[in-house]
C-alpha cells in the first residue's frame, strides 16, 4: 500500500511540476510582438520613390531644333554652288577620277558639305554620262562607276554618303550630239544635281 501511495504522490508531485513548468513557460514566453502596421510599411515602399524622382535629371528645356530642310534662300545658295561645281570629266572608256575633274569637284564641295550637314534630308544626286560609243548595257554600267568615283570623292571630303544619291545615264543624255572626240568628251561626265524635294 506504501508503495501505491508513494507511486500516487509521485504522480501527481510529477503532473504538478509538468503543469507548473507549462504554467511557467507559458508565462515565462512573451507573446510575440505585434505585427507592423500596414500605413509604416506602404510609407516605407513608397517613399523611395519620390527619392527616385528626386534624383532624376530635369527634362532638358526644348531646345529650337535646326529644320532637316534647307529654306528658300539655301537652297538657292546651294543650286548656286552646284552651278558653279563644273562637271567631271572622264577619259574614254575609263571611271577614275583625273586631275581636272578633282579639281572641278574641289571647288566649292568645302562649302557645300557646311550647308548639307545642317540638313541631313537634302540630297544630291551625281549622274553619270557616257559617250554614244559603246551598248547601251555597257554605257550605263560605265556611268555608274563614274558617278560612283564623283560620289567616293565626295564623300573623302566630308559630305555624308546618305546625302549623295547616284545615277546612271549611259549614253542617254548628251550634251553634245556631234561625233568627234571634242564632242564625246562632254559627254563623258560626272554632273551632280539637287534631288527635287516637295516643298
Amino acid at each position: 500500500m506504501k508503495h501505491a501511495q508513494k507511486r500516487t504522490l509521485i504522480a501527481v508531485a510529477a503532473v504538478s511540476l509538468l503543469a507548473a513548468a507549462c504554467a511557467k513557460k507559458n508565462a515565462a514566453v512573451p507573446p510575440p510582438p505585434p505585427p507592423v502596421p500596414v500605413p509604416a510599411v506602404a510609407t516605407a515602399k513608397s517613399a523611395p520613390p519620390p527619392a527616385q524622382t528626386a534624383m532624376k535629371p530635369a527634362p532638358p528645356a526644348p531646345v529650337a531644333q535646326t529644320p532637316r530642310m534647307p529654306n528658300a534662300a539655301t537652297r538657292a545658295r546651294i543650286d548656286e554652288l552646284l552651278a558653279k561645281i563644273e562637271d567631271a570629266y572622264f577619259d574614254y572608256d575609263k571611271a577614275s577620277l583625273r586631275s581636272d575633274a578633282l579639281k572641278a569637284l574641289q571647288a566649292d564641295s568645302a562649302e557645300l558639305r557646311d550647308i548639307l550637314k545642317d540638313y541631313p534630308s537634302y540630297k544630291l544626286t551625281i549622274e553619270g554620262h557616257c559617250d554614244e560609243r559603246g551598248s547601251a548595257e555597257y554605257n550605263m554600267a560605265l556611268g555608274d562607276k563614274r558617278a560612283e568615283s564623283a560620289k567616293d570623292y565626295l564623300v573623302q571630303v566630308g559630305i555624308p554618303a546618305a546625302q549623295l544619291n547616284v545615277v546612271s545615264y549611259g549614253k542617254q543624255r548628251p550634251v553634245c550630239e556631234e561625233h568627234d572626240e571634242a564632242c564625246w568628251q562632254r559627254n563623258r561626265r560626272a554632273h551632280i544635281v539637287a534631288v527635287a524635294q516637295a516643298h
